[in-house]
């Protein structure tokens, strides 16, 4: 069956279609700057690139342009041929502990969860309001960034605030980046020959996170409440001391809502390098000599060390550490500077093996813990929910 995985964004769709259950991709796209006359929309299959720019108002518009080129292309013959179409919601919130099938009153509780992430779930709600409108008797299937994280328990998702801040208004951490980190995890477990284990998946993006995973269930992720806490990412800061943000507003005059922006868009790499977001900018600035680019590693890298010892210690050992998403999969130096830094734990690894690209076993025959690089696949295991809740 043919299942295509969404991921909508305020004024952009990407997905892919692939073939299940044999998890092949069949085409892949996205639709660009949703709302302008300047819009547009690319698509891939059969080691072909296709774009156009066009005229895309809104994202009912940019939906059946998806469809009409798949059918324009040859790749499906009729849009029928669409059995299921899998939705990443970034806030699932504790009303929603598994991915679930899309019906009104689904609907309009992913909008109200859009107060805990206001960037991301109303742009979800639209995407699946545009697609539900077109293929009306398809199955549509919300799979939240959060649900993975549901397992986790209160010492470690509360905050040592007020418990009514917890009960009256749902502050707690919830994590996001699950279906990555569901995907490697299950993965790695398959590699290792057992759900017997303590993993620890460090996804690695512009966007990062880490969770620790003991016998396939998440027990601790490092973002919170929202996706700004954790370590230092491309341009988020990571956590900080609560009370630096209102010392800056003073320092700098400006409002709490202009301290958030610069603490989501300014800071991380981009902020400490003063150069860039871009890891591979700042791995080619060190080559260089650029002392503030090492400094942005530096202290991302042992940032997420930090993660990975609490991690170790909460969950009485380890297995492995999975590297996963753009920077884990494809920086060998970033890789190395957290890896030197975790010789205490036995962690040992083959340098011949850590340049490789693709799925590999990255550490030595030696090594107490098994270092692995996963590629992730966040639109398989849409599709693979979408599967799973198929009457």
């Amino acid at each position: 069956m043919k299942i295509m995985a969404v991921n909508a964004g305020s004024s952009s769709i990407k997905f892919q279609l692939l073939d299940m259950p044999s998890e092949k991709q069949i085409t892949t796209g996205i639709v660009e700057r949703i709302g302008s006359d300047n819009a547009s929309f690319t698509i891939k299959f059969d080691g072909q690139k296709y774009q156009k720019t066009t005229s895309i108002l809104n994202h009912g518009v940019g939906v059946s342009i998806i469809l009409e080129a798949l059918i324009e292309h040859g790749v499906l013959s009729s849009i029928n041929e669409i059995e299921g179409v899998g939705h990443r919601v970034v806030q699932g919130g504790e009303v929603f502990k598994s991915s679930v099938v899309i019906n009104d009153q689904v609907l309009q509780q992913i909008i109200d969860l859009g107060d805990m992430a206001p960037l991301h779930n109303p742009a979800n709600a639209t995407g699946i309001k545009a697609f539900r409108e077109i293929l009306p008797n398809v199955i549509q299937v919300a799979v939240f960034d959060t649900t993975f994280h549901q397992t986790m328990k209160e010492d470690a998702f509360l905050y040592g605030t007020p418990y009514e801040w917890y009960t009256k208004y749902g502050i707690r951490k919830y994590g996001f980046h699950g279906t990555s980190h569901q995907f490697v995890s299950e993965r790695a477990n398959e590699l290792l020959g057992s759900n017997d284990t303590k993993l620890i998946v460090c996804h690695i993006g512009n966007g990062a996170s880490l969770s620790a995973v003991k016998n396939g269930q998440c027990v601790d992720t490092s973002m919170g409440f929202t996706p700004l806490e954790g370590f230092p990412m491309g341009t988020r800061s990571g956590s900080i001391d609560p009370a630096i943000t209102s010392y800056m507003e003073k320092k700098l005059n400006v409002s709490s809502d202009r301290i958030t922006d610069i603490l989501n868009k300014e800071s991380g790499y981009l902020g400490i390098s003063g150069i860039s977001n871009d890891s591979r900018d700042l791995e080619n600035a060190i080559l260089e000599g650029n002392e503030r680019a090492r400094l942005a590693l530096d202290v991302q890298a042992k940032q997420i060390v930090d993660y990975i010892g609490s991690y170790y210690v909460y969950m009485g050992g380890l297995d492995a550490i999975c590297f996963t998403a753009g920077i884990g999969e494809n920086s060998a130096i970033l890789r190395k500077m957290i890896a030197d830094r975790l010789g205490v734990l036995g962690v040992e690894l083959d340098e011949r093996m850590n340049q490789l690209r693709g799925e590999n076993l990255i550490s030595t025959a030696n090594s107490k813990v098994k270092v692995y690089v996963i590629p992730t696949d966040e639109e398989v295991m849409i599709a693979r929910e979408v599967m799973s809740l198929q009457k």
